[in-house]
């Protein structure tokens, strides 16, 4: 695989388009200035795309290869946040309010310049290569999207019988990659629940009904389904995020208001987790004389990797990067990812490529205003989707 020569072009280019990328962040669907960088620099090298599909107009799909053969897939999330940067870089966001704190300036880079040196070496592949650049990973389901408008059964391009994603990951050294067979991320489910009760003067409690009484004591409730009702091996949690009630400190509201997350790994104790909540709430709601609203919002599936698919992960992570520098991940992440609406549909496998420079034992965390994707891991990660492409037959 003649990638050496090759790879510190790509580097230097990776480097370049993401800084570009970083200073424009857009929200999801909104990713118009993205895709025009994507899909010129795409033009640029010669590489055919489809600008926009079905519901997400910013989803750019290219194809490296002879198209007769077998085809794989490689994806990159284009979005960012609503985060306000305060990291000082003299690339950072020119966009008030808006950054790119998940580093999909780099996952996106990083397929553009592991493309460039695919098309250069198309002849030698034993597949066709589909790069997916997909909108709104960060609570817009556009993986969802892109599989209904057929970028994996065929509909658009070929029919892909594998597919791979990465993630810069602020747990791991720049030049590492980490990932495992099975879950490996979350499902991203979440709730709201209105504690209705009477609201009356805080100094005669007992001619009203208290919800925020009844919304404390559920809070409490509901942890207890992690404690005594799941198996202790089986990890899962119910976090509340928000706690609404009230507007002046001698008054019962007449209603209280909790929202929050339920993080899970597999599908039956996903569904598990939502009925013994809305038990658990109904029954606390009785208990206190209250009536209960609640509203259950299924987020993003478990991503679950696929042990053949991640099996040549891991296979091509030693063969490209060396056995040193593959680590096993030992347990999931509760984090959520889109990336597993495609695994619900074809062998797919998501992996973690450190970040974190070399000399530094810590990092921002991802989704904090002073992150940033570390241009010193693009050698690994390109040479990973490369090394995918070329492996694969």
């Amino acid at each position: 695989m003649k990638l050496e020569s090759h790879l510190p072009e790509a580097v230097a280019l990776a480097t370049q388009i993401r800084h570009r990328l970083h200073q424009v962040p857009e929200r999801a669907y909104e990713e118009f200035e993205t895709a025009g960088i994507i899909r010129d620099e795409l033009a640029r090298q010669g590489i055919e795309f489809v600008a926009g599909v079905n519901g997400a107009p910013t989803a750019t799909i290219a194809t490296i290869g002879d198209l007769n053969k077998p085809c794989i897939a490689l994806r990159a999330d284009i979005d960012a946040l609503p985060i306000t940067e305060q990291t000082g870089l003299p690339y950072a966001s020119r966009r008030p309010g808006f950054m790119h704190a998940c580093g999909h300036d780099g996952h996106t880079a990083n397929l553009i310049a592991a493309g460039s040196i695919l098309r250069k070496l198309a002849a030698e592949m034993n597949v066709c290569v589909k790069l997916i650049f997909q909108p709104a990973e960060e609570g817009g389901a556009g993986a969802e999207r892109l599989v209904q408008a057929g970028v994996l059964d065929g509909r658009i391009g070929p029919r892909v019988k594998a597919i791979y994603g990465m993630h810069g990951w602020p747990g791991l050294p720049v030049g590492v990659v980490s990932t495992k067979s099975g879950p490996l991320l979350a499902a991203t489910d979440t709730f709201r629940v209105t504690f209705i009760g009477r609201g009356c003067h805080g100094a005669f409690p007992h001619l009203g009904r208290d919800p925020i009484v009844a919304a404390a004591e559920a809070i409490l409730s509901l942890q207890m389904y992690v404690s005594r009702e799941l198996d202790p091996t089986e990890p899962a949690l119910i976090t509340v995020g928000i706690m609404q009630a009230g507007t002046a400190t001698n008054i019962i509201p007449d209603e209280a208001r909790i929202e929050g997350t339920i993080r899970t790994l597999t599908p039956q104790t996903r569904l598990a987790a939502q009925a013994s909540l809305k038990r658990r709430c109904e029954g606390v709601a009785l208990a206190n004389g209250c009536t209960v609203e609640i509203e259950l919002y299924d987020g993003y599936p478990p991503t679950t990797n696929d042990p053949a698919a991640t099996d040549f992960v891991i296979d091509t992570a030693r063969q490209v990067l060396g056995e040193s520098k593959f680590l096993q991940a030992a347990r999931p992440v509760m984090g959520g990812e889109d990336f597993a609406y495609y695994g619900e549909q074809v062998p797919a496998s998501f992996f973690m490529v450190g970040v974190v420079p070399q000399g530094r034992s810590e990092y921002p965390p991802l989704h904090n205003d002073r992150y940033d994707f570390t241009d010193a891991a693009f050698d690994s990660s390109i040479r990973m989707f490369v090394g995918l492409a070329m492996r694969s037959c």
